[in-house]
């Protein structure tokens, strides 16, 4: 059976790292065999739970990814090309390491470890603590992106190294990619699909940290819609560092009244997700009975290991596709369509979908997005571009 994934974001400083561990050290109380990890380069996650590595309370591991040991067994051949062809050219090998290393190379790791910890059966519950919000978009996207790209790319490769490998060793002087290198990078490719799998699938999904703060709230909403854009699923949000409105002085009634007015706001922004509250604390918790009691408080008698609730955001019918896009304004939305693929954008994110092969012979009949739902309609007969009118996504046609 898959292991339940909840995966923790939001913006830096809200409180992410320690609502991840509370929700872990709950989860090991409550008997669960519970895996922490994070994709945040930082590594608070120690410093929170007040431990090292490894088992640190019964049922409880964390574990903190080694960035080179990993690395090499997953780009060991494309980064052991990258360093010979450039030593070829005459750098030393100290400086073909340094260059060759994988921009945003810990956080891809981490995915790609995650995925071998599902994989493994030992875990009921596997807690992610991600980067802030903008890291964590760019990551949860690569996947699909890179598929687009080595789908389309890598059959070409091959056949091209192929007739030019003898050319540019006699011309250039250098060493063509073979076959090892080749297929290292089809390993790193599948490896990223199957992460992208295991976070979309039925038993994942995504938790926003936030706090009661004008800034924080407008990021956390176009991190929702982004996040369902990708296809993840966020199944509740967490406002952390509400004021108590009990004995409140002049000074803090204001910032228990502010926080109340935003947090009636982020009730309605983010419906029907629940809004979990989490109280100013009078001291930062650190070490795994302070976090086992704010996961308590966190979620209260509510079941935070439970499936998700929420539906996929992207859905396909016999004749419409669907996504989900909470909070979208339609001026930021935008599709095209390019043969069997379908280019949506929200904001300063864009997903390129393939579509279905029954919906990618038909054309586009109209696009509507309405109460935070996108919706395409396909008909009979040839494919077509998102014209204006009928298939704009900011008219209300139907």
């Amino acid at each position: 059976m898959s292991p339940r994934v909840l995966l923790f974001t939001g913006k830096g400083g809200v409180g992410k790292t320690t609502a991840a561990a509370a929700t872990a050290t709950l989860a090991a109380r409550r008997g669960l065999k519970t895996l922490i990890v994070s994709t945040d380069t930082a590594h608070s996650l120690a410093d929170a739970l007040g431990a090292a590595p490894g088992e640190i309370a019964p049922g409880l591991h964390l574990h903190q990814v080694d960035t080179q040991k990993t690395m090499e067994r997953h780009w060991g051949d494309l980064q052991d090309y990258a360093k010979g062809l450039l030593a070829e050219l005459g750098l030393d090998e100290i400086t073909s390491e340094e260059i060759t290393v994988l921009p945003g190379a810990e956080e891809i790791i981490a995915l790609l470890e995650l995925r071998e910890h599902a994989r493994s059966g030992t875990w009921d519950v596997i807690v992610v603590d991600c980067a802030p919000t903008a890291e964590t978009l760019r990551l949860l996207a690569l996947p699909e992106a890179l598929d687009w790209h080595m789908t389309r790319l890598m059959p070409m490769g091959r056949k091209i190294m192929k007739f030019v490998s003898p050319l540019v060793r006699g011309v250039a002087h250098v060493t063509a990619p073979g076959d090892d290198v080749m297929n290292a990078a089809e390993r790193f490719h599948r490896g990223l699909l199957e992460v992208r799998e295991l976070l979309t699938g039925d038993h994942a999904s995504v938790r926003l940290v936030l706090t009661p703060e004008a800034v924080v709230l407008a990021e956390a909403r176009r991190t929702l819609t982004s996040l369902n854009l990708y296809g993840y699923r966020v199944d509740a949000v967490i406002a952390n560092r509400v004021f108590p409105a009990e004995g409140a002085d002049e000074w803090r009634g204001q910032w228990v009244a502010a926080q109340s007015r935003l947090l009636a706001e982020a009730g309605e922004s983010f419906a029907p997700l629940p809004v979990h509250v989490v109280p100013y604390l009078p001291a930062e918790p650190v070490g795994k009975d302070a976090l086992a009691a704010v996961g308590e408080v966190i979620y209260g008698d509510s079941d935070p290991f439970a499936a998700p609730a929420v539906e996929p955001p992207l859905r396909f019918s016999a004749d419409e596709l669907t996504l989900s896009l909470p909070g979208a304004d339609r001026a930021d939305v935008d599709l095209a369509r390019k043969g069997d693929e379908l280019i949506v954008t929200a904001g300063p994110y864009r997903r390129i979908l393939a579509l279905p092969s029954a919906l990618a012979r038909r054309r586009i009949s109209g696009a509507v997005l309405r109460d935070g739902v996108l919706r395409v309609r396909f008909s009979s007969g040839a494919e077509s571009d998102i014209a204006s009118g009928a298939d704009d996504p900011g008219s209300d046609a139907t």
